[in-house]
């Protein structure tokens, strides 16, 4: 079994959501972590964790960025980690645990494992995974919203994410 480390620099972690039922704001977060083990060439034994510190939520607007850091929506005070741990690993899909808020919830998302690559600037292996998804943010107690008066809400309840991983094998 090979242990991968995720390449922080070639990875992100982006996500969008519907505003005002009109248009979608989109954001990342900035520090996260993970790692991958099994084979890289066998996709269904491998296994991630992945962990992303909801402090760094990035949407370009430091009130709003505020905001979402607030109890209103993922309290990072109290839970400054959301963390996913995945069970299987297809071709196509991933299933794990998804804990958000201090709610945890099985979640099933796309996948994509291109393969292994050599890194001619280390020359060691590296691999990487592309993850899609779209998660009901209101399963894990992040409900606060605001009525609109021409109908409708604030903020949407879908949000739909993207994480782009490179690992490298640990030497």
């Amino acid at each position: 079994m090979t242990n991968f480390k995720l390449d922080p620099v070639h990875s992100s972690v982006a996500f969008s959501i519907k505003h005002l039922m009109v248009s979608k704001v989109k954001g990342e977060f900035t520090s996260f972590d993970g790692e991958l083990t099994g084979d890289a060439n066998d996709t269904s034994s491998l296994q991630l964790k992945g962990s992303v510190k909801v402090d760094s939520i990035d949407t370009r607007n430091a009130d709003r960025d505020g905001h979402l850091k607030s109890a209103d929506f993922f309290d990072a005070e109290q839970y400054p980690e959301i963390t996913f741990v995945s069970k299987s690993i297809t071709d196509s899909t991933i299933t794990g645990d998804l804990t958000i808020k201090g709610e945890t919830h099985e979640e099933t998302f796309d996948v994509q494992h291109n393969g292994v690559s050599k890194n001619p600037m280390t020359d060691g292996e590296v691999t990487g995974v592309i993850v899609k998804g779209k998660i009901n943010r209101e399963k894990y107690g992040i409900t606060w919203n605001q009525a609109l008066e021409t109908g409708g809400v604030m903020v949407g309840k879908d949000v739909d994410f993207e994480v782009g991983a490179e690992f490298t094998i640990e030497a």
